[in-house]
């Protein structure tokens, strides 16, 4: 059975060709040609003979399908993947600036139950594989360079969308190695973010194995009563234990953890909600980004109003955080943060 070859880091694909004894070289110009240059096709240039036989029977380049592409007045694109055995997933283009941020899913569902987001009512089904994380990438890229070919530009990636990234660790790590790559994509380690709902077998792997990404924290309340209600996975690894795992991760100058915290009506965007976030993050390396609700059907919580939302970021501001209130992008197309759900 032939292996995707958006499966594979540089290092693993190096391993492949000199456990079979082939050139050395391909490797390096295999990932220059389809990650640099965006090519789908294999690459047939340049390439020892030898090379061309074994990937030719061995390892496939082709990309997730397109299933449905939503567009939004305000540019933003959702796309649903059909993959392999059939599961789906969403990814989102978010315009900003003249150029994008592409938001990956790294399961089909989650298993975290998070109450207020639209995919934790659709359970976990599965986790996808390195190639599958990867194929979104490269198959948003694709679609933006034959529709938009004068916007074309995706320069940051976010793990924001379907899933617990750090559940499926291994993929998601894999999948950044391949985007951080100088032969291929040559992304940025301060472009690529990883965001956790505080799973903290994986935060635990974080220090030793991940690349040198940076890291969100869903925090979503300084409380753990109301944490427990919005994010169920604080009942088995509380916030305390979390932070302070988070706390030993290190950082240099182009690298921060970044805490989201999302502002539901009457829950958790009081004066005492905002003192408490404030005292919580006093003097950390931390941004905050503040998420106004965004609905989605079924839901059990509202948005609140901008005044209330202002007020709260006035407090913070008080604390010296870095406070950003997020501009909600593709809510008409339920593309907004917390509202993809790949079964509706």
């Amino acid at each position: 059975m032939k292996t995707s070859f958006y499966q594979y880091t540089l290092l693993e694909l190096q391993q492949l060709f000199g456990q079979h004894k082939l050139p050395p070289s391909g490797p390096s110009k295999l990932f220059n040609w389809h990650y640099k240059k965006r090519q789908t096709e294999m690459c047939q240039v340049d390439v020892a003979k030898m090379s061309l036989v074994f990937l030719r029977s061995n390892l496939t380049f082709d990309l997730p399908e397109i299933d449905t592409v939503k567009l939004s007045e305000d540019k933003t694109v959702k796309f649903l993947f059909k993959l392999h055995d059939g599961q789906k997933v969403e990814t989102v283009l978010i315009p900003f600036n003249g150029k994008y941020t592409v938001c990956l899913s790294s399961q089909v569902g989650c298993a975290m139950k998070c109450n207020f987001c639209f995919t934790g009512t659709q359970g976990l089904k599965r986790h996808l594989s390195t190639d599958e994380i990867v194929g979104q990438f490269l198959g948003a890229q694709k679609w933006l360079t034959q529709n938009r070919p004068e916007d074309d530009r995706v320069l940051n990636i976010v793990f924001m969308g379907q899933g617990e990234p750090l559940h499926n660790f291994d993929a998601v790590k894999n999948a950044c190695e391949i985007f951080l790559s100088q032969h291929g994509l040559s992304i940025a380690c301060h472009k690529i973010t990883v965001s956790t709902a505080g799973y903290l077998p994986g935060l635990l792997r974080w220090k030793n194995e991940m690349p040198n990404v940076n890291l969100a924290l869903s925090l979503h309340s300084p409380f753990n009563q109301k944490r427990n209600e919005l994010i169920p996975l604080n009942q088995r690894y509380p916030l305390e234990e979390v932070l302070k795992v988070i706390n030993e991760i290190p950082l240099d100058r182009k690298r921060f953890v970044t805490y989201e915290y999302l502002l539901a009506k009457d829950f958790n965007d009081s004066e005492e909600d905002a003192h408490a976030t404030g005292k919580l993050l006093e003097g950390k390396e931390a941004y905050l980004n503040l998420i106004p609700f965004n609905p989605y059907p079924g839901d059990k919580y509202q948005r609140p109003s901008r005044e209330s939302i202002i007020n709260f970021k006035a407090v913070l501001d008080t604390y010296k955080i870095p406070t950003l209130i997020r501009v909600t992008k593709g809510d008409e197309i339920l593309a907004a943060c917390g509202q993809l759900n790949s079964l509706k």
